[in-house]
């Protein structure tokens, strides 16, 4: 298959939007925590009755939750989307890889005089493609996106050669860690951060911690009851989900509460996501719903996540918002947040933090093509939705408010005069992107 041309400067995108830099005074600090593989239903805040997540919940009380934010179906697609603004068809060349000739908002951040780090699963240096990327084992990767320091799993070790929960395997400022059966992945990244933040509490500072949780394998965690046998550590099974997520949101109460210790947490952004749905052998409930998890697939339970952010300062009461986020719109918002004059795929959202009048995304985009075996590259397409209506590349349009698992595509024939607008509207975003061609 051809590689799709990478954008090497990002004032070369012709159909990008400009974003017009805001200048704040007092720069706010900004932690961004991306969960893996954890869909919006799994946070009490949305209205799981499976699983309490109170830290994460106190943050949108307080914040904002955002009720329709949209990622991409799988890790590596959405960390090159979030990570860059840009849509997959620009710059998503291989799954586990993100190109050096790419421009991050690490290097956003750190450009803006940000200090700068990133801590947890990386699997973006190609390790998985080493004959064909001859810089898979460059260990400054990290570095060269814009981020000063790193605590990584998965960087220049692909993940059979070392684990991310008990004694794992992680790669620190260019030195492999040595770790024991008693350690345990999210606390070495979580402990990192929080030294970080210590070390840096005197100037603004970008922390980027996509989480390891709540991936498989489904282990215990050291809060789990079978932590205590050594020989369980690695047993995976889907019962310990529930801990995973509960040890999740253990982590964001650890790093918020460290905020407010260093009396930082009134002018810090925290911005809670995760990268796609959850895996499909879990099912979660959602009220009174069953949710299977979409992990991988382009349905809403594969890209519906959550979305919780908090900033003190700026955010004096808790709200919902009900409007579209798709994650081509981080990248624009940190720049606005930074001060930074940026070209990019997505839509700044920073005023509706602000309390500025902020014009609602109509329409999300999703360019799908994981390239990644045989289960997830089935579900390879493109679709452009708004809040109720969803149209994808090959035709098929759903009524998302009557149908989200997509069951039932609308028949062209009986549709109402308004939905045969929308439809023709959906097909007119959809042209402006280069389709994505058949195997």
């Amino acid at each position: 298959m051809k590689k799709p041309a990478l954008v090497i400067n990002s004032l070369l995108l012709l159909s990008a939007a400009s974003c017009t830099p805001t200048i704040t005074e007092n720069k706010p600090n900004v932690l961004l925590i991306m969960a893996d593989d954890m869909g919006y239903e799994c946070l009490s805040a949305y209205g799981s009755t499976s699983y309490a997540t109170p830290n994460i919940d106190q943050l949108a009380s307080v914040g904002v939750r955002f009720s329709n934010c949209v990622s991409q179906p799988l890790c590596t697609p959405s960390r090159v989307k979030i990570m860059t603004g840009l849509y997959n068809h620009r710059n998503y060349d291989y799954f586990g890889h993100l190109n050096t000739n790419q421009y991050t908002f690490g290097n956003l951040m750190q450009d803006a005089g940000y200090a700068t780090c990133i801590a947890g699963k990386w699997q973006l240096n190609g390790a998985y493609h080493k004959d064909e990327i001859p810089d898979w084992n460059d260990n400054t990767k990290p570095n060269q996106f814009g981020f000063d320091e790193y605590c990584l799993w998965q960087l220049t070790k692909a993940g059979s050669e070392g684990g991310r929960y008990a004694h794992p395997l992680i790669e620190q400022n260019g030195q492999v860690l040595e770790t024991s059966a008693e350690d345990y992945g999210p606390d070495i990244f979580a402990n990192y951060i929080l030294d970080f933040m210590v070390r840096n509490q005197e100037k603004p500072f970008f922390v980027y911690y996509p989480m390891v949780l709540v991936h498989d394998p489904f282990v215990p965690t050291p809060d789990s009851e079978d932590w205590s046998n050594e020989t369980l550590r690695n047993k995976n099974d889907t019962a310990y989900f529930r801990d995973m997520v509960a040890y999740t949101d253990k982590i964001v109460g650890k790093l918020t509460d460290k905020l407010k210790e260093l009396n930082l947490y009134e002018n810090t952004l925290v911005i809670f996501t995760g990268d796609n749905g959850t895996h499909p052998t879990i099912y979660s409930k959602l009220a009174t719903e069953t949710i299977q998890g979409g992990k991988g697939n382009t349905i809403d339970a594969g890209t519906h996540v959550p979305l919780v952010i908090s900033w003190p300062q700026a955010i004096k009461k808790g709200f919902t918002y009900e409007n579209l986020i798709e994650f081509s719109d981080f990248f624009p918002t940190l720049a606005d947040v930074a001060g930074k004059a940026v070209e990019t795929d997505g839509k700044s959202f920073y005023p509706l933090l602000t309390g500025k009048n902020n014009e609602a995304r109509e329409t999300a985009f999703v360019h799908y093509d994981p390239q990644w075996g045989k289960n997830v590259n089935r579900y390879r397409n493109q679709f452009v939705r708004t809040l109720d209506y969803k149209l994808y590349q090959d035709g098929k349009f759903y009524n998302l408010t009557q149908d989200h698992l997509e069951k039932h595509p609308l028949n062209t024939d009986s549709l109402s005069q308004n939905e045969r607008q929308i439809r023709t509207k959906l097909e007119q975003e959809l042209k402006k992107h280069p389709r994505l061609s058949s195997n």
